[in-house]
């Protein structure tokens, strides 16, 4: 307690403290934000999913290798990624980047990438 009383009293202290309340603050928001990110349309009776990754940009290579966590990446078009067979439970966790925009339900029809 008493060490946290000094952080307090000092400049840099305070700046240290405000640094760790915005780092909380980021991550709270995005776990917070992940649910709306969440297309409505996604089988809810399969325990395995295919989804389509809409990012604000075209992806790159860091983008598709964190992607390659969650699922079996099957082509990109534009700023999409499809990812096929993605474990419900971890769909939240796909949608917390920053970076992702929108996750959605992936089209059946021979897209092509």
């Amino acid at each position: 307690m008493n060490m946290l009383r000094e952080a307090i009293r000092s400049t840099r202290g305070r700046i240290i403290l405000a640094a760790l309340a915005a780092i909380c603050a980021w991550q709270v928001w995005l776990s917070l934000a992940a649910p709306g990110k969440i297309a409505p349309g996604i089988d809810s009776e399969k325990r395995r999913v295919d989804v389509l990754v809409t990012l604000p940009f075209p992806p790159e290579r860091f983008h598709i290798q964190k992607f390659q966590k969650f699922g079996r990446i099957s082509g990109t078009k534009g700023n999409s990624v499809q990812l096929r067979g993605v474990n419900r439970a971890v769909l939240q966790a796909l949608a917390r980047p920053f970076w992702v925009k929108q996750v959605e339900p992936l089209a059946t029809g021979g897209e092509g990438s």
